[in-house]
């Protein structure tokens, strides 16, 4: 019973939690909203331009393609550049009160899954303008890719929130690191453009699948069964490793910050 009344207070800490940062995010409303979605778009513009305009590259409903990598990409993007971040920007709260340190972390996380869940009637606009539309498997499809990308974006913003606590650092070389993840994850690209000797680097990619995963979903209204099972172990494995080392610092949280 003690167990559950802590998962209970857990879970009521993070949605309080959560609900301040969409408060914050979106305290003007419709433009709140509006700007959080700009971003992808123009970035969708320039690359459409880019890619498709100048080098011709030869992928179908073009725009369309890259809204339904570009979504997915910015939670995880805009939730691990965050993270380092989390814990010092809550530093008052930590040190002045006894509460599990990773809901701050989660309630980021789940910010960003909300303003995810809020940008998929964009896709719906995009793909009726292309005369396609959504899918029902939509239906159970959406909620496993997105507790799978959870747990992934979860996992790897409480490890890079913990060690950037001992590591300053940290915040600079995510921000390094994470312009070579999107160029290496099929965002800009399809996977089948791929060649095939590297296909087996592809499945070592930890975000790769599921980006592949959301818009094999998104677009073609599939569930691609190898890749959403490579997405779960690989976000199993994240998950593990970044509550295994938060766990093992956390309780030297408030001596460092």
């Amino acid at each position: 019973m003690n167990g559950t009344n802590q998962l209970s207070r857990y879970a009521e800490l993070t949605l309080v939690l959560t609900k301040k940062e969409i408060k914050v995010r979106y305290k003007s409303y419709l433009l709140g909203y509006v700007w959080s979605i700009a971003n992808p778009l123009a970035f969708a513009f320039v690359f459409y331009v880019v890619f498709q305009v100048v080098m011709k590259i030869q992928i179908e409903n073009y725009v369309l393609f890259l809204i339904c990598g570009l979504f997915p990409w910015q939670w995880f993007s805009n939730s691990v550049n965050a993270s380092p971040a989390t814990f010092l920007g809550n530093a008052s709260l930590i040190k002045k009160i006894k509460f599990p340190r990773s809901s701050v972390v989660l309630a980021t996380v789940l910010q960003d899954a909300a303003h995810f869940a809020l940008s998929l009637p964009v896709v719906v606009v995009f793909l009726l303008a292309y005369g396609s539309s959504p899918s029902l498997t939509w239906i159970w499809g959406i909620p496993i890719l997105m507790f799978v990308q959870l747990l992934l974006t979860f996992g790897s913003a409480l490890f890079l929130a913990t060690v950037n606590l001992f590591f300053r650092d940290m915040e600079r070389l995510v921000a390094v690191i994470m312009v070579f993840v999107f160029y290496f994850t099929p965002v800009l690209y399809s996977d089948k453009m791929i060649p095939d000797k590297y296909d087996s680097l592809l499945i070592l990619h930890p975000v790769a699948p599921l980006i592949i995963s959301w818009r094999s979903l998104l677009l073609e209204g599939v569930v691609n069964v190898r890749y959403v099972e490579i997405s779960f172990v690989h976000a199993t494995a994240i998950f593990f490793v970044g509550y295994l080392v938060y766990r093992k610092l956390s309780w030297r949280f408030a001596e460092v910050l």
